[in-house]
């Protein structure tokens, strides 16, 4: 009967259901036709969200929007444009350290994207970039969000599989640092060929106001990660401290928080986090039917009777990953597949960590991948030009980006050393 699972879940897709009502529109046709109890539904979504650290999903959300809405997002671009803007190319560059910036408060990449695109794009196209490269930039730049922590997509990972979450914090941070470097030394070459625009340099003066600017929030990351590496607070206590800071920073320091638009944030983090726990919930009761039908157990036993080869079970999970993160959000393609592919993993002796990053940088990758990546519609969108441009315009970030995921993925070092070096 799982044909009928699958069937209904691709027509849902193919008619652009949101995921969530994908799942579960799919999972209530299996139940009806196997003549399963419908109590189980209620009892199996409860029981995928009823999980203590995915309390912090919330909290890091509404932390991000009130950091964004106080005016982060302006003084973090100003920051980097005197640090950066003086370098040919200088507004790409400022692009992307903006968003390595702003990864450890956003968390995800579609916001990145919506949040530095909707200033960056504009201001781009006004110097004289071309429109594909300012949507391309802005783009790949947004995957830097879900790597570098604190990161929503590891703490889905971390609810899955019972991993610490401050591990796999720390084990994105390496590798999203090399993306950022990578997509720089990418932006600052094409620039350079195409004779794009440079910036007066700053003086030391406007440096050194503008990192005061940004100091209050970039402290709020360093005290999510500190507590939470230090054994001070669990993630979802680091959560609440993040929505406090940022309230009394966006309000007292930056002045940019009212009564106003703290509802407006409120309302929207509600939006949003609603709509992220009905497909924690749907997604559970989706691998309750896959586990039923061990779906798991023969993907595994298809895979390991193909190769025992760690290498090569690495890359068959590379590329169904890249493919699945094209056509889905990450989140979504997390929930259905981490737990099947971390038991192969692990059957070929992958540490979970390592595989954890490996699993968010190739979904985060998959949401700037053409013809359909999730990334470059919110982008093509904002520069009001097609998805092709935008796509053709990517390619040489999207290569840098594999470039990264592969020695990612054949050096655990990038993901294990500071887990190792920092907790026991």
């Amino acid at each position: 009967m799982i044909w009928v699972l699958v069937i209904v879940f691709i027509v849902c897709l193919v008619l652009r259901f949101p995921i969530a009502f994908a799942l579960g529109l799919s999972c209530l046709s299996y139940i009806l036709v196997k003549g399963i109890p419908l109590i189980i539904i209620p009892m199996k979504m409860y029981a995928g969200i009823d999980v203590f650290v995915l309390l912090s999903v919330p909290g890091f959300i509404m932390a991000g929007n009130l950091m964004n809405q106080g005016g982060l997002t302006e003084k973090i671009i100003t920051f980097c444009n005197h640090l950066l803007g003086h370098i040919r190319g200088g507004l790409s560059l400022v692009n992307i350290g903006a968003s390595m910036l702003f990864a450890g408060i956003s968390g995800t990449a579609i916001s990145d994207t919506a949040s530095m695109g909707s200033i960056m794009i504009p201001a781009m196209k006004k110097e004289g970039y071309d429109t594909g490269f300012s949507c391309a930039v802005t783009a790949a730049s947004s995957t830097i969000g879900p790597i570098i922590p604190p990161s929503v997509p590891m703490i889905i990972a971390a609810t899955l599989s019972g991993l610490s979450v401050g591990k796999l914090f720390l084990a994105g941070a390496l590798p999203g640092l090399l993306l950022g470097i990578g997509l720089l030394l990418t932006a600052y070459f094409i620039s350079k060929k195409k004779n794009y625009p440079k910036h007066a340099r700053s003086s030391f003066k406007q440096v050194a106001r503008g990192f005061v600017d940004t100091f209050w929030s970039l402290l709020m990351t360093f005290i999510i990660l500190y507590g939470i590496i230090g054994g001070i607070f669990t993630p979802t206590e680091a959560s609440i401290i993040a929505v406090v800071y940022a309230l009394v920073i966006g309000k007292f320091v930056y002045k940019r928080l009212n009564l106003k638009n703290i509802q407006v944030v409120f309302l929207d983090s509600m939006k949003t986090s609603a709509s992220l726990m009905v497909l924690v919930g749907f997604a559970n009761l989706f691998g309750y039917i896959l586990i039923t039908e061990q779906i798991p157990q023969s993907i595994s036993s298809e895979i390991l009777g193909f190769t025992d080869n760690k290498y090569v079970v690495l890359l068959l999970i590379n590329i169904l990953l890249i493919v699945v993160g094209t056509f889905m959000e990450t989140v979504a393609a997390l929930l259905i597949l981490f737990p099947i592919l971390l038991k192969v993993a692990l059957a070929v002796d992958v540490d979970p960590i390592h595989f954890a990053v490996i699993a968010v940088l190739n979904l985060i990758i998959g949401l700037t991948t053409p013809p359909v990546g999730v990334c470059l519609f919110v982008a093509s969108s904002i520069g009001k030009i097609s998805i092709g441009e935008v796509s053709k315009a990517g390619l040489p970030f999207l290569v840098v980006s594999f470039m990264v995921l592969t020695l990612v993925t054949l050096f655990p070092w990038f993901s294990l050393v500071l887990p190792n070096l920092f907790m026991d």
